[in-house]
């Protein structure tokens, strides 16, 4: 064989440039084919087949007919999914685009209860989780792991991608209070998951020389260390537009090209130090999007949100569409079909748990009026569904676990994410509309600004009314305690108005931003949240 010539059956330097073409077309051929879908599925208000449902049948009947045919492996080569392009280019645009797109009114009227159900309850579905996996396998229910690596698997199923959920409630008219409460915790709880899920991996490395308190301090190093990272990239940027005035003709470019780099900094930065950088590209999106965008000249207002908003659906489309393509064309795990079957059960059993436990401790320190109902506590435990986040760390776990733990972990939750997205995402609008929590049905009254405004700290009517009902026991002199906390705690909005907006943002900014959130250059589903808050909508402010 003549020295440099490719192995004998090895194909030609030709060939793998034809079949990397046919690759790259396939993969363009499927994202047009969504977006197509899509746009028909929206037009004519198809809810029981949603977007992302749609792009994963898609990946499921390609891979389906790629796995057939003669040019799997060829298919398969040039279709392989690795894990730094994921989580270097995929999942950063989709985790800046939840914290870009959060409405600043809902999200800090609800503060309070989004990190309750984002901390609080996503511990307590991974432990759960984790837990009955751990005791299904001591009675040989399900396939048998370490604690640790069931606490890893409970971790990365903990991470709720509701994006099906938020479009179906647009489509049909919702409180945005509920609204605010289902995506705020599903941002946050992204940043959860991932610090919880980094911190028992860490755990399963150095089991022998970590205890208890190390393990919680290397939590708590990782997820505030993360955050911080972010938020502190974050108001660095809003400062250097506020006195850069790069607002003046001929430096558009320049001011929407710096604004793009900024999160992908924070990004990178996080990483270098051995943080997540997911978490911290999240708080910069929400502190970006807060106090830098405003500071933009409204030419690259329009075009950063937009340009973050195409990358982001881009991204979430091919991510869908791959799944479906791996199912079809992978050999996945499924000799452990019962850890699977059993799996969809726990995570179940866990979100009512995080959902129904977590509602019980916001509505104790609620005023009457403003408690979580049942019907929307049953509408946040539908809307619980499992997407890219999930997908990412289980592709991680097949790397950091090993005699195919991680193989099993990941066939699961693509498994759950599959069953989540097609069943709940399809059943999700006669679900809301039997619990009449949307639409004609939900005959409460419009949530007001005046509303907004006295729950932030002056609801001594609801507190009198909650003592002259329940007299004085002792649950009843708790609860007013605890009222009495809440209404003497400086509110986070205020903090917002009075010194981090002034400070942050330019003189001649909108200082109605906060009472009528982003402008029109922001992402559709945040222009639509604001148009319900706006206009009003049928449901009764309970959030």
């Amino acid at each position: 064989m003549a020295a440099g010539a490719p192995p004998r059956g090895a194909p030609t330097v030709e060939e793998q440039e034809e079949a990397a073409g046919v690759g790259i077309l396939l993969q363009i051929s499927m994202l047009v084919l969504a977006f197509v879908l899509s746009h028909l599925l929206r037009r004519r208000r198809v809810y029981y087949l949603p977007e992302a449902s749609a792009s994963l049948l898609i990946g499921l009947i390609v891979g389906g007919l790629a796995s057939v045919s003669n040019a799997q492996k060829s298919t398969r080569r040039w279709f392989n999914f690795r894990e730094e392009l994921f989580f270097l280019f995929l999942l950063p645009p989709i985790i800046f685009q939840s914290g870009f797109s959060l409405a600043p009114k809902p999200f800090f009227s609800n503060f309070g209860a989004i990190i309750t159900f984002a901390i609080v309850g996503t511990l307590i579905a991974c432990i759960v989780t984790g837990a009955l996996v751990y005791l299904a396998g001591l009675i040989h229910l399900v396939y048998k792991m370490p604690l640790v690596e069931c606490m890893m698997f409970g971790a990365l199923v903990s991470a709720t991608d509701p994006v099906t959920v938020l479009s179906i409630f647009q489509e049909l008219g919702t409180d945005v209070n509920l609204y605010a409460l289902v995506f705020g915790e599903s941002v946050l709880n992204d940043a959860m998951a991932i610090s919880l899920y980094r911190t028992m991996a860490s755990l399963r490395t150095n089991a022998s020389s970590q205890n208890i308190f190390v393990v919680i301090l290397r939590f708590l190093e990782n997820f505030f260390g993360s955050m911080s990272t972010g938020v502190g990239v974050g108001f660095i940027s809003a400062l250097l537009f506020k006195y850069s005035t790069l607002g003046v003709e001929n430096l558009y470019n320049l001011e929407s090209c710096l604004f793009v780099v900024f999160p992908y900094f924070s990004y990178m930065l996080a990483e270098g130090f051995g943080l997540s950088g997911i978490v911290s590209i999240l708080f910069t999106g929400i502190v970006m999007k807060r106090y830098t965008f405003s500071n933009l000249s409204e030419d690259s207002q329009r075009f950063t949100a937009a340009l973050f908003h195409l990358l982001s659906s881009l991204a979430e489309t091919f991510v869908f569409i791959y799944m479906g393509f791996d199912i079809a064309m992978e050999r996945q795990s499924w000799s452990h079909i019962g850890f699977i079957f059993f799996s969809v059960i726990f995570i179940l059993v866990a979100r009512a748990a995080n959902v129904f436990s977590c509602a019980f401790l916001v509505n104790l320190v609620r005023p009457p009026h403003r408690q979580i109902s049942r019907q929307y506590q049953q509408a946040l435990w539908y809307s619980g569904l499992r997407g890219a986040m999930a997908f990412a760390l289980a592709l991680q776990s097949v790397h950091d676990l090993p005699d195919g733990h991680g193989q099993t972990i990941l066939s699961a939750t693509i498994s759950i994410v599959v069953l989540t997205v097609l069943l709940i995402g399809g059943s999700i609008s006669t679900m809301l509309e039997a619990l009449h929590v949307v639409g004609d049905g939900n005959d409460g009254r419009r949530p007001s600004l005046e509303d907004q405004e006295n729950y932030e700290g002056n609801n001594s009517v609801g507190n009198i009314e909650l003592g002259n009902e329940e007299g004085t026991s002792t649950a009843s002199k708790f609860k007013q305690k605890l009222q009495e906390i809440q209404k003497n705690t400086p509110s986070l909005a205020a903090l917002d108005r009075n010194y981090l907006t002034p400070f942050f943002t330019s003189q001649n900014a909108d200082s109605d931003d906060y009472e009528h959130g982003p402008t029109d250059g922001a992402p559709r589903r945040s222009n639509e949240l604001l148009d319900l808050e706006s206009h009003g909508s049928p449901a009764r402010e309970t959030g």
